[in-house]
């Protein structure tokens, strides 16, 4: 009986529609007080989870922590950059001032004597090209006069124009309102300039205070830096720090030695040519061609040239050739015997460093770039395990060949100097 009431039940609700069977089930759902309910601590499809607004306030809290450090970090972006300046300088005079302190000197003594001997040669430096510009400026504004004179002849003897001085002179006071505009913008950005210079100042002075901790303060700044580290991680941390200091210090003093040996050479080439502030222009160019990275070298090359053309034009000429050729020297010959003791950085490494350098912390990061790529060469060359590598010709097809190339001169050497042994024949037993 009850499979026959049930027949047509479900007989029934085959023919309805789709919809009116799920509004009946609906309907019997919402009407079935046994049916599925929400469990306790749970959610249904009506309901908002419990975890969501907990989830969203975690998310806010998040995004602003982001924020917030976002801002600080570009707030602080200079302090970075000031200690990191400060850490390079203080690798590089680090070597002196453990050198007096194993002699009895204290070390705040000797970084306070290092920091005055720096300081002197900067200020020599600075002296003797400022003497040297206000005096090429002075000569400049002598013979201004000639040489306008002399270039308005030559304009018009090569142009055939009939330009003269009191013409030049009458545009000149004709743009004179164009010219106090400019003086007057110039007058009004007096009080920029001035505050460039005193944040410039203030940077240098904080660069110099934290260079003299880390300096003075160099093994305790270790051991502060240890005791936070398990004790298998010190060792470590230590080394690094070792392989830093002597490649930063070598590379330094390595391009120390090199500007001294220019500024001798080049002070006694200018001398000999008579070339006025031979001891300025000297060490303008020691300096500059040793410690501006990539473009030191032009730098360096062309106050001399300019200096020596204001004079005579022909010395201008010799000067040129003689920085070239000096380069050509320095490159081949001195570099790598004064570098091969202290770091020898590879010049296709050392531009791409300054590249990256310049590109991250622009004037300060081209001018820390090198020693940071000879720290990391370094690293490196300590850590990273080197194999064997077999002879092959795909690594070097030249080889063969320059190795014939050097079996040839070897023996064309022997037969001019008559020292060629003849080949052994070999003797028949019996």
């Amino acid at each position: 009986m009850s499979s026959s009431a049930e027949t047509p039940d479900r007989l029934s609700d085959e023919l309805l529609p789709a919809s009116t069977s799920a509004g009946r089930q609906a309907d019997g759902d919402a009407a079935d007080p046994g049916g599925p309910q929400p469990r306790p601590g749970g959610w249904s499809s009506r309901s908002m989870p419990r975890w969501l607004p907990r989830a969203m306030l975690l998310a806010l809290v998040c995004v602003g922590l982001f924020q917030l450090a976002d801002w600080a970090f570009h707030q602080l972006i200079n302090l970075f950059v000031m200690l990191l300046v400060a850490f390079f300088l203080s690798l590089a005079m680090e070597p002196a001032v453990d050198r007096m302190a194993a002699r009895g000197v204290r070390r705040g003594l000797g970084t306070f004597l290092v920091f005055i001997g720096v300081g002197l040669a900067v200020a020599g430096f600075l002296t003797a090209l400022g003497t040297l510009m206000v005096d090429q400026v002075t000569q400049v504004a002598v013979k201004l006069p000639q040489m306008l004179h002399d270039l308005i002849d030559w304009i018009n003897h090569t142009f055939h124009t009939e330009l003269s001085l009191d013409q030049l002179q009458h545009q000149v006071l004709k743009d004179s309102g164009t010219i106090e505009k400019y003086a007057q913008q110039a007058a009004d950005n007096v009080w920029g300039v001035t505050g460039t210079v005193v944040g410039g100042l203030f940077q240098a002075f904080t660069v110099g205070l934290f260079t003299f901790y880390f300096t003075a303060e160099g093994p305790r700044v270790r051991r502060t830096v240890c005791s936070m580290l398990p004790p298998t991680k010190q060792a470590e941390v230590l080394r690094a720090w070792e392989i830093a200091l002597a490649k930063t210090g070598g590379y330094l003093y390595s391009r120390a030695v090199l500007a001294l040996v220019s500024t001798l050479g080049h002070w006694a080439f200018f001398t000999i040519l008579g070339l006025p502030y031979a001891a300025a222009l000297s060490v303008w160019v020691g300096v500059m061609s040793q410690f501006v990275p990539t473009i030191g070298t032009y730098l360096a090359g062309a106050l001399p040239v300019l200096v020596a053309f204001t004079g005579r034009p022909v010395d201008a000429l010799w000067v040129l050739v003689f920085v070239t050729v000096y380069q050509q020297i320095e490159n081949y010959l001195l570099h790598p015997r004064i570098t091969a003791k202290t770091v020898d950085v590879h010049p296709a490494v050392a531009f791409g460093a300054v590249i990256a350098g310049a590109a991250l912390l622009g004037a300060v990061g081209a001018l820390i770039a090198i020693p940071a790529a000879a720290t990391l060469q370094g690293f490196v060359g300590t850590y990273v395990r080197r194999y064997e590598v077999e002879d092959d010709p795909r690594i070097d097809r030249g080889e063969e060949r320059r190795s014939r190339r050097r079996e040839a001169v070897r023996r064309l050497r022997q037969m001019v100097s008559g020292t060629e042994q003849p080949e052994e024949t070999p003797r028949s037993e019996g």
